[in-house]
């Protein structure tokens, strides 16, 4: 399977954002199977747990911009995975979503921990999911978990369980003080691949790089690890572009 690891530029312009999303599919249409963006690739992780500022980040599952990945993943016969704030019934999730070939959405995922909203938000609006979906495919079986999932030991022995041959793993990274440290980032990687060593999963794993005027500070970088830990490739930080491999 031949993947690509998408590290989008995310500024405060929405449809600056989407553009950079497409423009990277675009480039990946000739030489890839399978292309994954981080979680929140359309605004970044800047939910502020204000409904009022929140709900205007999310986005509609199936809706406008999804109708449009499914176009173009279609069209370019490829899977198209990325991770979005949806809203649906006036409730926010943070959302992963594939895409297939065919243009169909295939798996949603609903990121089960609750890191990516504050402790003090209205639990009736501020959701988490309680399932992991699992999709076949013609490279094998695929699900998603969603930056803090990985870390919880619970999820972790219930993915295991399900004997993937891939996880997909966009996440949202950033430092104290929104510090684009490489000497930080490669100390604390390794708590990430000592994870996917316990998952003995193909881990594909993707970060967004976040422009200075949303102060969200999330610094890039992806990663394929294989079973034992090993990295496969490797994109560093600091940089948007796409990583590409064949595994």
């Amino acid at each position: 399977m031949k993947v690509a690891l998408a590290v989008n530029y995310v500024t405060s312009d929405f449809t600056i954002n989407c553009s950079n999303i497409l423009n990277q599919i675009e480039e990946c249409s000739n030489d890839t199977d399978l292309i994954l963006f981080p979680e929140a690739a359309i605004t970044g992780l800047i939910n502020n747990d204000d409904p009022a500022h929140d709900f205007l980040l999310g986005i509609e599952i199936p809706g406008e911009f999804t109708d449009i990945l499914s176009s173009l993943a279609k069209k370019r016969k490829k899977y198209i995975g990325i991770g979005v704030l949806e809203k649906a019934d006036y409730r926010l999730y943070d959302t992963a979503i594939l895409i297939s070939p065919f243009g169909d959405i295939v798996l949603k995922y609903r990121r089960i921990t609750p890191g990516w909203h504050g402790k003090k938000t209205d639990p009736s609006i501020y959701r988490e999911g309680d399932d992991i979906p699992v999709v076949e495919t013609v490279f094998g079986k695929l699900a998603f978990l969603i930056c803090g999932d990985l870390f919880d030991d619970e999820i972790l022995k219930k993915v295991r369980n399900l004997k993937l041959d891939y996880l997909l793993f966009p996440f949202a990274r950033s430092f104290e003080g929104n510090v684009y440290s490489r000497s930080l980032w490669d100390k604390e990687k390794k708590k990430y691949i000592a994870r996917v060593e316990l998952l003995k999963t193909t881990t594909l794993m993707v970060n967004y790089l976040a422009s200075p005027e949303i102060e969200d500070g999330s610094f890039g970088g992806a990663m394929v690890v294989s079973p034992n830990g090993a990295i496969i490739a490797e994109m560093p930080i600091g940089k948007s572009g796409v990583l590409k491999v064949a595994i």
